[in-house]
């Protein structure tokens, strides 16, 4: 589905110079979101890692005290951890996973003429933008439960 650059609707169209620029943008998006993967990863791994040190290290500073209700309670923790880690990863997973996708979608847009994958493309970078400022209204609802949390707890504790 190829169209004339000079018609379009609402006068608008892919020149050379903005071709160039979407290509060094998805160059560099590709680039992102594959470091973010490896990123990724290693914060996984290293969430295993750390929470089988956090378990060892309770188990040894509680030796004295009952065995049992130390290696269960610092098992837990340890599995709480990883699972932390886990849907951390999970959450971040997604903007990489639309930034690659818009990356190769315009690469093979701009490289085909192909007017479907340039919708493709902006379609997966609008779900990015759209899952980021979600995430952004849902840790913004949670900074200001925490302030508003922490000003009544200080209210509660100096008796006012």
């Amino acid at each position: 589905m190829e169209q004339d650059q000079t018609t379009s609707l609402f006068g608008l169209g892919i020149d050379n110079i903005s071709k160039s620029h979407l290509s060094e943008a998805a160059k560099w998006a590709r680039f992102l979101a594959i470091c973010g993967f490896i990123f990724l990863g290693l914060m996984v791994i290293y969430g295993i890692v750390i929470s089988f040190v956090f378990a060892n290290m309770a188990g040894t500073m509680n030796q004295f005290d009952s065995p049992s209700s130390t290696n269960n309670l610092a098992n837990i923790m340890g599995i709480g951890m990883i699972i932390f880690y886990i849907i951390c990863a999970v959450i971040a997973f997604f903007p990489y996973y639309f930034l690659l996708r818009f990356a190769n979608k315009m690469r093979a847009a701009l490289v085909s003429n192909d007017q479907d994958a340039l919708n493709g493309s902006f379609q997966n970078l609008k779900i990015l933008y759209r899952y980021m400022g979600i995430l952004m209204i849902i840790s913004l609802v949670l900074i200001i439960f925490g302030i508003l949390s922490m000003v009544a707890t200080t209210a509660m504790m100096s008796g006012t």
